[in-house]
């Protein structure tokens, strides 16, 4: 089949790969290769166990896998023949130098932008799907037009908004699609390249395209505020468990004014995943480099906010087991950040775990997607500590304990026998909920100590 473009994409993780997936699927004319020199990472996007848990991903990707998705460690073959280059690598947050713990550490970008200058002939369009700082297109197309006398090159900005969990319902119907780029004849042609590929199913009105530096910090500014409602929420979860107002009730009557609206007003023991801090601290860290302190203060505020919400949470599981864990058995329900997902980058969950663990607990762990060796390397990193456990379901985990921490809102745990699950468990049996999707009423009379998030119970 002859074929009108062709793309690659340099980076195989949870946004490239599901975001090429789409638009091979949706596109079935155009080539589309994911690329990533991690082998282990390409053979599992050929194979049935895809490295990245989607509700709905795996039925795309076979839909169009070997027709026009390609997955291949050949980096270098994909961008010789590539019109399009997407550029998904890692951007996360430094731990080293100027900006360390808050700037976005930029070195895949640069050595994928030095790569694509090295053997890239003819015209390219490189599209950051990255999530980056503003400006980074500027760096890149330095180094791109300094490094390369074969090859012209102009540096879109299209910053992905992908919710994990929802990602595919995400691609499929996006709220927008945010195109940026150099405000010239050159740049508007990329522009209008690259928009009438989301054009082939997503409405042209929902396809928005501006200058490079606003789309670039369009995403940033996104996620912040999406952070800043759950870190509002959270706030007032502790205030309403000192006053006895409830969390949820609170939520629902703010949210049916239509300025504030409900989404993002569900009190939990705090935000995860890749992006929610790791933006935040960067647009800390911009705010600062540009003279703005009182604004980086400000967002700052979100995260430490966040921070306090999981320290919390751990804290009131050992002060009701009677001010000690030592040597106790605590059930932890959930380890990814949030349900339909094995994305565990920034989960609550490992701040509790270690706070317990710390405390001389024995943490046995159940998670339905996430894999005991992400558990272990997320908690104790390359050491160990014979006092975490891995559970292959919950109610093993929960036999013998002295309390349940829900951390992860998996509908599975909705399901629960917690009557047969409390009689398994040393008395007094304690409930920790961190979601708040539990019957509480109901787990009172089965007998448990319940404690929730924002709620008198």
């Amino acid at each position: 089949m002859k074929t009108s473009l062709t793309i690659c994409c340099l980076g195989a993780g949870y946004v490239g790969g599901p975001t090429m997936a789409m638009i091979a699927a949706k596109c079935p004319d155009i080539r589309v290769t994911v690329t990533d020199p991690d082998e282990k990472r390409i053979v599992a996007w050929n194979s049935d166990a895809l490295p990245v848990y989607e509700p709905g991903l795996q039925e795309v990707v076979e839909s169009a896998r070997g027709r026009n998705l390609f997955f291949s460690t050949d980096v270098k073959g994909a961008i010789r023949l590539a019109d399009i280059i997407f550029v998904s690598v890692g951007t996360p947050t430094k731990t080293y130098g100027v900006g360390a713990g808050r700037a976005a550490d930029l070195k895949y970008i640069e050595a994928a932008a030095r790569m694509i200058a090295e053997v890239a002939e003819g015209s390219k369009i490189i599209v950051e799907k990255s999530t980056i700082p503003v400006k980074t297109a500027e760096a890149m197309l330095t180094i791109l037009r300094s490094n390369s006398t074969k090859a012209t090159f102009q540096v879109l900005s299209n910053p992905e908004f992908l919710a994990e969990g929802t990602a595919v319902e995400d691609l499929e119907n996006p709220d927008r699609v945010l195109i940026g780029g150099e405000q010239t004849p050159e740049g508007l042609k990329a522009v209008e390249t690259v928009a009438s590929i989301y054009a082939r199913w997503v409405p042209r009105d929902k396809i928005l395209t501006t200058n490079l530096w606003s789309s670039e910090l369009s995403k940033l500014v996104a996620n912040a505020f999406l952070a800043q409602r759950i870190s509002s929420i959270n706030s007032i979860s502790a205030l309403c468990e000192a006053t006895g107002a409830d969390v949820d009730e609170v939520a629902r009557a703010i949210g049916k004014d239509s300025r504030i609206g409900p989404k993002f007003l569900k009190a939990s023991i705090g935000f995860g995943g890749s992006c929610f801090q790791k933006d935040i601290l960067n647009l800390t860290y911009l705010c600062q480099h540009f003279g703005l302190p009182e604004a980086a203060a400000y967002w700052e505020s979100v995260v430490k906010i966040n921070d306090w919400q999981k320290s919390r949470f751990s804290a009131r599981i050992v002060s009701d087991l009677f001010n000690t864990v030592s040597g106790k058995q605590i059930a932890i329900l959930g380890f990814a950040f949030k349900k339909d997902t094995n994305d565990t980058r920034e989960t609550a969950a490992i701040s509790v775990c270690r706070d317990l663990l710390a405390e001389g607990a024995r943490v046995v762990v159940y998670d339905p997607r996430v894999s005991e060796g992400q558990i272990r390397a997320d908690v104790l990193g390359s050491s160990d500590n014979p006092n975490l456990v891995v559970a292959t379901n919950a109610l093993d985990a929960c036999h013998g304990a002295h309390g349940i921490a829900l951390l992860t809102e998996w509908d599975e745990f909705r399901d629960l026998d917690f009557r047969k699950i409390y009689e398994g468990m040393l008395k007094p049996a304690f409930l920790f909920e961190g979601r708040n999707i539990l019957p509480h009423e109901q787990l009172k009379e089965i007998g448990f100590r319940l404690f929730a998030i924002g709620k008198m119970v």
